[in-house]
This record gives C-alpha cells, structure tokens and sequence, in this order.
C-alpha cells in the first residue's frame, strides 16, 4: 500500500486513494475536485450511500487549523492562492497545502504527515502564512469507485455530505462537479448545496452571532 493511502486512511481524509497524480491514467498532477450540501438526515444519506454499496467507516474526530498567505482576507479571491492545513487525529498530524483553480473547491493539493504540529505550525508563520479558522469535526467516510465521501458533523457550521474525485490537472473541475452533483441528487435525499469551504462557512456563522 502506498505511504499517502496509509497516510489517508490513518487520518481521516474524504479522499481515501493514492496521492494526486498516480492513480488518474496519466503522468501529470491531478486535482481533487469536490462537492458539498448541507443535510437535514444523516442517517437517511447513510442508508442511501449503503444501499449503493458504500461502507461507512466509524466516526473520527478531527482537530483542524486552516492557514492563509498573509496579506489574503476572506473579502479576496481564492482562485490560485495557496492555503495550509494541519490536522489531528488519533495524535497524528497531517499537512496539507491546496491551490483552488476552477473555484476553491477544485484544486490542486499536496498533503504529508508530519511528526511534530506546533513546530509545523512554526514553520508555516515563518513561510508567510497565518492561522485563519479552527474547524472541529466528527468525520464519517467511505468509496463508491472513483468516489469518496465523508458525512462530517461540523462544529459551529452543521452536517455536511462531502463527495470528491480525483481527475487531471488539465480537466475541468467545474464539469467534473456537476457530474458529481448529479450523483448527490439522484440520492434522493434533501440537501443544500453549499460553495464555501469549511473555514469560510465557520467563519460566517461565528461572525451572525456577533
């Protein structure tokens, strides 16, 4: 099994294949495009996605810092801006850093485990990055072919479906997220359709309670 798999798989990512750019039929990069929806019943989105054959794993928790270029604010485009990530789970750490291309939710991506959080996040302070949102989830995932998906419970933000794919660099992300948007609406199920990314969605509704 290739290190990224394990490193995936170890840490709860929604994308449960090999790294970018080995698995897509082609030698170049690959983007993981994305979609997301609110839900109203988990439990009825799980039992569609079993019905589908898709096996769910146990739920993780995950403990999430998002990093920005400093000088970028949430006012500003995201399109070709890259922004990190650390994550926790189960005392293992994961860095990832993301370039949207299409929209912030095609993008390119580079991710590594890394042994020791603080001094990662150190590193990205002094790279020019500074911390934006905490993002605290419960995350479920599973794989349907070249699908994967993830029911994560966030806080402060609500219970998503996340459906991702992996295709070629030079593909467009938008056409691959409507075919993945058709696969969500021939669930059955109602949901929401949201295009903003975990930290973006945290950051609104803290900011309404104010």
């Amino acid at each position: 099994m290739a290190t990224s798999l394990r490193i995936r798989r170890r840490l709860g990512s929604c994308n449960v294949r090999t790294h970018p750019g080995t698995e897509v039929g082609h030698d170049g990069p690959a983007q993981e495009v994305e979609v997301k929806y609110l839900i109203f019943d988990s439990q009825a989105v799980i039992g569609q996605l079993t019905a589908r054959g898709v096996s769910m794993s146990a739920a993780v928790h995950q403990d999430d810092q998002a990093y920005a270029p400093v000088g970028w604010a949430y006012d500003q485009p995201k399109i070709g801006v890259p922004f990190a990530r650390l994550r926790t789970q189960d005392g293992r750490h994961l860095f990832t850093v993301k370039k949207p291309l299409d929209n912030e939710m095609a993008c390119l991506e580079h991710e590594s485990e890394v042994a020791d959080r603080e001094q990662m996040h150190a590193a990205l302070l002094a790279m020019g990055f500074y911390p934006t949102v905490r993002i605290v989830k419960t995350r479920r995932a599973g794989a349907l072919g070249d699908l994967s998906l993830c029911v994560d419970e966030v806080e402060h933000a609500g219970v998503f479906l996340e459906v991702e794919r992996l295709v070629p660099a030079g593909e467009s992300g938008e056409a691959a997220q409507r075919r993945l948007d058709e696969f969500v609406r021939s669930l059955g199920v109602p949901v929401e359709r949201t295009t903003d990314t975990y930290d973006s969605l945290i950051r609104a509704a803290l900011l309404a309670r104010v």
